[in-house]
């Protein structure tokens, strides 16, 4: 399954490291140039200035660290040559401030020679692969791809294994406000929310009023579509409410009455000529549980 995951995020690390030098060596011992993994001062390692991620979960890091002081590292970071003997890290960012952080002075390292497209693009690599960016991350590191390298989103996407509207939809989120991109990263609103609220862009007044009661009320992204919606069509939105609510057949609203006092939960029966379809609303996990128990059971 992994092997799988990784394929599908496109061309994966192995494939993106050049087995031989891409350009003439900076001068330095031979075995500082080789493939197999060596001991590397871990002062002697600078940041990766291509790293796209912002934010550290500093429990995960700490687990991290203490894994690292019981254990050591077990997958080696992967580093460039850098100038007057020293080298940059392309990937492996997590694993060298843990080890800083478990008191390490030497980190485990695989050399190679790349370029600066290479190593950004690696670094991109690995963190899609761990799933470790968040929307705005992502949209960040695709835009700076097509920026400053003049890569075309098809080419971002035969790289990353993402499809071209994906990454076109990532790069639509930088035209968010600064609160809303901040609200992406921190997680309190989603990739599909950032994505419907850009329907409302022309907009910014509305934009932000919808995202506030998008996170006040919590609302799914089926919700914000319909927000959304009112908001850009308020006149259809009246209309709707206008119409005066179905009536339901007296043998309908019996069979739901039934449910709801059977399964103890909200039900709502729509049902259109002898077809349509059964709704259950719970409210809790626990609620959730029991529904399917009952169901299963019967």
């Amino acid at each position: 399954m992994i092997n799988d995951k990784r394929k599908a995020l496109g061309r994966g690390l192995d494939s993106l490291l050049p087995a031989k030098p891409a350009a003439a060596p900076i001068a330095m011992p031979a075995s500082h140039t080789g493939g197999s993994a060596q001991e590397v001062l871990i002062d002697s390692i600078d940041a990766n200035p291509y790293q796209t991620r912002r934010r550290i979960n500093e429990a995960a890091m700490e687990e991290l660290a203490e894994s690292i002081r019981a254990s050591g590292v077990v997958q080696p970071v992967v580093l460039r040559p850098g100038p007057n003997g020293r080298f940059q890290l392309v990937a492996g960012e997590r694993r060298w401030h843990a080890s800083k952080r478990a008191g390490k002075t030497t980190i485990p390292a695989v050399i190679r020679q790349m370029s600066n497209e290479q190593a950004m693009e690696i670094t991109i690599i690995e963190n899609l692969q761990r799933e470790d960016l968040n929307p705005i991350e992502q949209a960040k590191a695709f835009e700076r791809l097509s920026r400053e390298f003049g890569l075309t989103q098809e080419q971002i996407a035969a790289r990353t294994g993402k499809d071209r509207a994906s990454i076109a939809n990532f790069i639509r989120l930088l035209k968010l406000p600064e609160s809303l991109q901040d609200a992406l990263e921190t997680g309190v609103l989603s990739f599909g929310h950032g994505k419907v609220l850009l329907a409302l862009a022309g907009f910014p007044e509305h934009m932000e009023r919808a995202a506030r009661e998008v996170i006040e009320k919590q609302l799914s992204v089926r919700q914000t579509e319909e927000l959304v919606g009112k908001l850009l069509n308020p006149q259809a939105a009246e209309q709707k409410q206008a119409k005066p609510p179905r009536q339901l057949d007296p043998n309908v609203r019996d069979a739901q009455r039934s449910l709801e006092s059977s399964l103890g939960v909200k039900v709502e029966i729509q049902d259109r000529k002898g077809k349509g379809k059964i709704i259950l609303k719970y409210g809790s996990l626990e609620d959730f549980d029991r529904i399917v128990e009952a169901l299963a059971a019967k």
